[in-house]
């Protein structure tokens, strides 16, 4: 069975997904500008514990991956682009990697949470690899959704609350302008 604790109710006509691709501040830069996504948190999925704290997750000791759970307008935006952008918008080749940040919490991850997405996810990560984009093949996890513990407060919409913020200027900036080239047309 699967337990959401902290997760809000969604809005009638939408979608829910929980990605991880390492810091979970640059995931949610990037898809709070998606059009036709209704909600972004920041929280951990995966781990052995309830109720974890950032400074127990960043541990790298409970088994929690930083990540995010996207609820999107399916009539808006297709779960295949919500993938394709969380895809190309890391580095899905590095194992328990995103630039700087090293550990099993900084995962490439699907967390899915039905069985359509877990079919929709397999498939798109193959064919991903077979388009060799990385040159390496992916090692996003691909599981199903257990828990969800949204994050402390203070990593709720952090980048746009902290654009000066070094970490923000130096890792998420460039993200962001790279990402915005890229999925332009799917801007909000």
């Amino acid at each position: 069975m699967i337990s959401l604790q902290n997760q809000s109710k969604p809005v009638e006509n939408t979608e829910t997904i929980t990605l991880g691709a390492g810091c979970f501040w640059c995931v949610e830069a990037v898809f709070q500008r998606v059009k036709g996504v209704e909600k972004v948190v920041s929280g951990y999925s995966g781990g052995s514990i309830s109720n974890p704290t950032y400074r127990e997750v960043t541990s790298g000791l409970t088994g929690h991956a930083e990540v995010v759970q996207v609820t999107f307008d399916p009539s808006v935006i297709s779960l295949p682009k919500i993938l394709e952008i969380f895809w190309k918008t890391h580095d899905p080749t590095t194992l328990n990697r995103q630039g700087a940040d090293i550990g099993t919490q900084y995962r490439s991850v699907v967390f899915y949470h039905s069985e359509g997405q877990k079919k929709l996810a397999r498939s798109l990560k193959e064919k991903i690899n077979q388009e060799e984009i990385w040159g390496k093949p992916i090692v996003t996890e691909i599981t199903a959704l257990k828990n969800f513990y949204k994050a402390e407060d203070y990593h709720q919409n952090y980048f746009k609350n902290n654009k000066n913020q070094p970490y923000c200027q130096f890792v998420i900036v460039p993200k962001m302008e790279k990402f915005e080239q890229v999925f332009a047309e799917y801007l909000k």
